[in-house]
């Protein structure tokens, strides 16, 4: 998906690349550049998670978790992209925490009915939630296409509710007895 797609989908975020007070340096772009590419090749973040499986991801979150901490020692710490990837990284710990203690949440979270697996789709869920939007801040704050498979997780837009046709519901009302 193309950067100027993405901001489409999103509000209420700033575009400092387009203003006049600040511009990212070459370095922190391709910092960018790099943890997006990263983060295309994690299936963990956008595969249907009913077909997943609980250790493999939980593995997957604990490299994530190891590749965002790495970065963010490369960064200024008030920098945007910093603060965009100390997000995912809490994100990450907390998605760890549900995960990591829990063993039958492993052993169980892919059988379908039983109540792990609805703690574990809720977990990646949460997780995809907030990645998606700090996704959508870096590509839009450093001029970056986003693949697909990963771009699904990024909000949709926000339609104006008003301008979409309402569909034409009818009240049935029940017939009242006479007395």
């Amino acid at each position: 998906m193309k950067f100027k797609e993405i901001t489409k989908r999103i509000t209420g975020i700033s575009t400092p690349i387009f203003g006049i007070s600040w511009n990212p340096d070459d370095t922190e772009r391709d910092l960018a550049k790099e943890i997006i590419a990263y983060l295309e090749d994690r299936r963990v973040l956008f595969i249907p998670s009913e077909v997943e499986i609980p250790m493999h991801c939980v593995e997957s979150i604990f490299r994530i978790r190891e590749s965002l901490t790495q970065k963010i020692g490369k960064l200024d710490q008030e920098s945007e992209l910093s603060k965009s990837l100390r997000v995912m990284r809490a994100a990450c710990r907390k998605f760890l925490d549900k995960t990591g203690a829990n063993n039958d949440l492993i052993l169980f979270g892919a059988h379908r009915g039983h109540y792990n697996s609805w703690e574990f789709i809720s977990a990646i869920g949460e997780l995809r939630g907030v990645f998606g939007i700090q996704i959508a801040r870096i590509a839009v704050a450093y001029g970056i296409d986003v693949e697909e498979d990963l771009a699904s997780i990024i909000p949709g837009p926000d339609i104006d509710n008003d301008s979409q046709p309402q569909p034409d519901i009818k009240m049935i009302k029940s017939p009242r007895k006479k007395k």
